[in-house]
């Protein structure tokens, strides 16, 4: 029985679209569901099932990092019975030549974290997404970028960091031998926690700011231009 999320096991639907902050999930429920209905507030960390074209999908929060990530779709794959989560989120990118708003559908998330070390045994510093939805991303994106460039996705890998201040902004070299373009701190444990439960994770990332030039995206433009990403995962899951 969950500890973490307050809802009966019908409320929550089998495919999840996880944001890492709790009002950013409420805003998505609210804009884009039919029916949305609040499932889940324990410690604040939101839950809400609705419909998106006639198919049932809950929204929730994460919260930041891996341990947390760890803890809410764990809870999502086994109290739940969840089959498919999608981390919707922002990311920093390594190179220069980055824009503001670039899609990044992970392919790889790279860490030097212990979490799948400690919580499965997997003494891989890499895990590949799980299953089909980066495909359905993929498909989706390329279809949507026919009409509006700014739906167009970039399949590369990204480095899962348990650090967000540290001593030095430096490339960390696992992230550079396995050309991450990209740091963000939870798709790694959600990806740990699929392989070992043998279900489906995904991960579209937003670019929120860019390392080396040190633009970024202000919290009032976040809501906005993270848009498109909130768009493509909703498609990708009615296929699901």
């Amino acid at each position: 029985m969950s500890i973490h999320i307050n809802a009966s096991n019908e409320a929550i639907a089998k495919t999840v679209l996880l944001a890492g902050d709790p009002l950013r999930a409420k805003f998505i429920a609210e804009s884009f569901l039919d029916e949305a209905t609040l499932v889940s507030d324990t410690r604040n960390m939101l839950y809400y099932t609705g419909k998106y074209k006639n198919k049932t999908i809950s929204i929730g929060s994460s919260g930041m990092g891996a341990p947390s990530m760890g803890i809410y779709s764990y809870e999502l794959y086994t109290d739940f019975e969840v089959e498919t989560i999608i981390r919707i989120g922002t990311c920093g990118a390594y190179y220069p030549d980055a824009s503001l708003y670039e899609l990044i559908n992970v392919n790889t998330a790279v860490s030097s974290s212990n979490y799948a070390l400690e919580a499965w045994g997997n003494t891989s510093n890499y895990i590949s997404h799980q299953g089909k939805t980066f495909e359905y991303i993929n498909q989706v994106a390329i279809n949507m970028s026919e009409v509006d460039s700014k739906y167009k996705v970039l399949a590369a890998s990204v480095y899962s960091s348990d650090v967000f201040y540290g001593k030095d902004n430096a490339i960390p070299l696992l992230a550079t031998n396995h050309e991450c373009v990209a740091v963000e701190m939870e798709t790694f444990a959600l990806f740990a926690n699929a392989a070992y439960l043998k279900k489906n994770a995904a991960a579209l990332l937003t670019v929120s700011d860019i390392i080396p030039t040190q633009q970024i995206i202000s919290a009032k433009e976040r809501e906005k231009a993270l848009i498109p990403m909130i768009e493509i995962a909703l498609e990708a899951a009615v296929l699901l």
